[in-house]
């Protein structure tokens, strides 16, 4: 009776150390994804912040006229070798006699001089497939006067 209750005592032991090897095993894991996806949201606020600096460079360096017209739109990824990020840019204008696409004017009527040729700047960044689990995007928008 007493190898019995030791051979059961033993089983339940093997099988309580085996959960909890399991268990930790587990939220290992799930601390290195959440560590690895912390880092690429990071990323992904940073590159949005540095896109929107490079789009106001590019707007400024943009001569707005009925030739040229606006500028628009911007795509990138980054980085250029393997890419891990679409970074997508988004230029839309309130102003007075601008010649921009329709899609691109929220307001034609501003009359202020202090108001004209303001560009609202959206800024996506998103991860390409595969690259993670879970996708990561991130959205920044930023009321920008040059």
């Amino acid at each position: 009776m007493r190898r019995a209750f030791s051979l059961i005592t033993a089983i339940i032991f093997i099988v309580l150390v085996a959960t909890l090897g399991a268990l930790a095993l587990s939220m290992s894991t799930q601390a290195t994804k959440q560590t690895n996806d912390l880092f690429l949201h990071s990323q992904a606020e940073l590159l949005a912040q540095s896109a929107t600096e490079y789009a106001m460079l590019a707007f400024s360096g943009h001569e707005i006229n009925s030739t040229n017209g606006c500028l628009e739109k911007i795509n990138a990824t980054y980085p250029y070798e393997s890419p891990l990020f679409d970074i997508n840019i988004t230029l839309s204008y309130l102003g007075n006699g601008l010649p921009c696409s329709a899609g691109a004017i929220i307001d034609n009527n501003i009359f202020t001089d202090d108001s004209n040729l303001t560009v609202i700047v959206d800024t996506f960044v998103s991860t390409k497939d595969g690259v993670t689990s879970e996708p990561i995007r991130f959205h920044r928008r930023t009321l920008q006067k040059p």
